[in-house]
């Protein structure tokens, strides 16, 4: 079959499963608004279309003039931004697709969804909304941008079962897929007898580095054990925003007389992560609003039992007191009560990091991801 992804950027959690559309023989074409700096580009290299002259020029003047002091503001393109119609409607039919997953309900999506409408090529939405969702808002709005976008949508989040949630019928689960790496009885744990604590995010303030630092920091202050623990922070900090953050972690790190004890790493390339995850004994993911990360399956994929919010899309990968714990968002004493937890027991955690392995192997993998992508088909085909 040949594949047509049209998404913002070409991210991390797609590379296993372009591994699995690769080598299963299928042909894959990835197009993308922009390139991100640390990207990995095995298998599939995206064809990164850009946007409109007209739309650089708002973008400009929009992140540049109007919100030059809001770090969101860059976001923006992802929703607003539309690409060069010529070179997109040329890409897309020369391509020829079996089927075109189109990332958002973005104008970008809306533009590629239009062409392929006319040509006849099956098309899927993807984002990140819970699978379990309240009903649908019907001002003229979103009806208007629901029928310029696939009616059959896929996402990675479960979300909760609660009052006025449900499933909609041409919803379904999709999983984040993610290649066992190692398993427990391949790696070791403990390095110099000592528990490494992992977390791996772009610096930005919503990614709350501080907060798990002034967790640790309150673990030692109990344990009085200041050779016990090691912190390893890993993260993208390339534009101005991220990087002014990023100093604010080392300051941190600086006057509270933990450089012995936190390692400030940045733009460590994608090839060498397997380092940090085979260094770690266990993964911590503090952020809050965060829509669905994997980097929680990634450190489960080397055994490591996980911390992380539980307001994180993808929080349901994590099964609490099973394969890690979950801990309430932005709550420095809840989450410092999961640390203590975890580090009081290295046998659990380790019980905890196989665990987390089995669940991968079993939950989380192409094949499961390639046979709901044909169900969906299927039931585009009858519609």
């Amino acid at each position: 079959m040949r594949f047509l992804y049209v998404a913002p950027r070409y991210h991390t959690n797609q590379t296993d499963i372009m591994k699995g559309l690769i080598e299963h023989g299928h042909e894959v074409c990835f197009i993308s608004h922009y390139a991100a700096i640390i990207e990995d580009y095995s298998y599939v290299t995206p064809i990164v279309l850009g946007y409109s002259a007209l739309y650089r020029l708002i973008d400009y003047l929009y992140v540049k003039v109007i919100h030059r002091e809001d770090p969101e503001a860059i976001v923006f393109k992802i929703q607003h931004g539309f690409p060069p119609m010529r070179r997109l409607k040329k890409l897309i039919c020369g391509f020829a697709p079996d089927v075109v997953i189109l990332r958002e309900r973005s104008v970008y999506s809306m533009a590629a969804y239009r062409i392929c409408r006319r040509k006849g090529y099956p098309c899927i939405l993807y984002n990140q909304n819970p699978l379990w969702s309240e009903p649908e808002k019907r001002d003229l709005a979103h009806r208007l941008v629901s029928r310029m976008t696939p009616q059959l949508r896929m996402t990675p989040v479960i979300g909760r079962k609660g009052p006025g949630t449900s499933i909609k019928e041409n919803d379904y689960f999709v999983p984040f897929v993610i290649e066992p790496r190692r398993a427990p009885k391949e790696r070791d744990y403990f390095a110099d007898g000592k528990v490494h604590i992992l977390c791996i995010g772009k610096y930005e303030i919503r990614k709350h580095h501080l907060l798990l630092l002034g967790a640790v920091e309150t673990l030692l202050k109990e344990s009085q054990d200041n050779d016990g623990i090691q912190v390893t922070l890993v993260g993208e900090a390339t534009g101005h925003f991220q990087k002014e953050y990023c100093e604010q972690v080392r300051c941190y790190v600086t006057e509270h007389h933990m450089e012995n004890i936190v390692t400030v790493k940045t733009n460590v390339p994608r090839d060498r992560m397997e380092e940090e995850y085979l260094a770690a004994d266990v993964y911590v993911i503090p952020s809050t609003r965060e829509m669905a990360s994997v980097s929680q399956l990634e450190a489960m994929s080397y055994s490591l039992p996980v911390i992380c919010s539980d307001t994180n899309g993808t929080a349901c990968y994590v099964e609490d007191q099973e394969t890690g714990y979950l801990f309430r968002d932005c709550d420095p004493e809840d989450l410092t009560d999961k640390l203590r937890g975890m580090l009081s027991d290295r046998e659990r955690m380790k019980r905890m990091g196989a665990a987390g392995y089995l669940a991968l192997t079993e939950k989380y993998n192409f094949r499961t991801y390639f046979e709901t992508i044909q169900v969906m088909l299927q039931k585009i085909r009858c519609i």
